[in-house]
């Protein structure tokens, strides 16, 4: 795995293997289709802890992405982080490269860019 900076952006490259329905927070129940999703997100400070937190299967829910890796049909594929990017940057890079808001507002309740979600849908 890369070494992940202390600070900065982070995408986790995640598998669905099957069709899933989960209750995400405040968005309520949401359906995500098998297939391969990002999820961007960032941390000011102890982004290795971050990354770590997610990658755990039992955690308190406390993000929006904390519902969808608590789904056994969930499996984190791959880990990337960059100390001088933003988490809008990577949503806007993976848009550009074809892919699409897999849920509206996932993601990206505090986002001040706009971004759509910070969970895109990269195919099957």
């Amino acid at each position: 795995m890369q070494r992940l900076p202390a600070a900065g952006a982070y995408r986790l490259t995640i598998r669905l293997a099957r069709c899933v329905r989960v209750r995400v927070g405040r968005l309520g129940w949401v359906r995500l289709p098998a297939g391969v999703y990002y999820y961007c997100g960032s941390a000011r400070r102890a982004l290795p802890a971050r990354v770590a937190r997610h990658l755990r299967r039992r955690k308190p829910r406390r993000w929006h992405i904390d519902y969808l890796l608590a789904h056994p049909a969930a499996r984190v594929m791959a880990v990337r982080a960059w100390a001088d990017r933003r988490e809008c940057d990577l949503v806007a890079a993976a848009l550009r490269r074809g892919g699409r808001a897999a849920i509206k507002g996932f993601g990206s309740s505090d986002c001040a860019s706009g971004c759509p979600a910070h969970l895109i849908c990269a195919g099957a």
